[in-house]
């Protein structure tokens, strides 16, 4: 395959790698600028009243069987995927929809309902904290990223028209990228 061959090939490449990166990064964008510029994200924080004595032990192998349970029983109508956690503090995921976080103390287990604004979903997507297929498709795009940056740049080094102000450009980002990492 010859250069000018080579470089149309990742033009278009890069074209529909960046087209279908667009809805992914305009989220990115649009969440996290609004988080920037102060926007709140607010949670409607609601208890659940548990029986006296509710015990859920979180290192069961059951714990997701016995959350579901004791939801039911309480007839709440909460759609999870898995339950994240950490010590006797767990949730429901994802915490991108209305979800239940736990609290397991001495005396039972205290549960909060959990209802998100807009600008809190958004930014719980952000950050990959929303559906199991969601997480997937943020690898796919954090991926087909990678491909379209690189191939970005190679398509700037084989033209030798763009050679120089691709190696000027990338050298300044990586320049500033670094100063801003390691100087704060």
């Amino acid at each position: 395959m010859n250069v000018l061959k080579l470089r149309r090939f990742l033009v278009l490449a890069h074209l529909y790698l960046a087209s279908f990166l667009a809805p992914a990064f305009l989220l990115v964008a649009i969440s996290g600028g609004m988080h920037v510029a102060g926007f709140e994200e607010k949670v409607e924080r609601t208890p659940i009243q548990l029986p006296a004595g509710t015990m859920l032990d979180p290192k069961s192998p059951t714990l997701e069987e016995d959350v579901r349970a004791l939801l039911a029983a309480q007839n709440i109508d909460v759609e999870f995927e898995y339950i994240k956690g950490k010590g006797n503090n767990f949730m429901t995921r994802p915490t991108s929809r209305t979800f239940v976080d736990f609290q397991v103390t001495g005396e039972g287990v205290r549960a909060t309902l959990n209802e998100p604004n807009l600008q809190y979903s958004l930014m719980e997507l952000h950050k990959g904290h929303g559906p199991l297929a969601f997480r997937t498709y943020l690898m796919v795009v954090g991926s087909v990223l990678f491909l379209s940056v690189v191939g970005g740049l190679i398509v700037g080094l084989l033209a030798p028209n763009y050679r120089r102000p691709t190696l000027i450009t990338a050298a300044i980002g990586t320049a500033g990228t670094a100063f801003l990492a390691l100087a704060m």
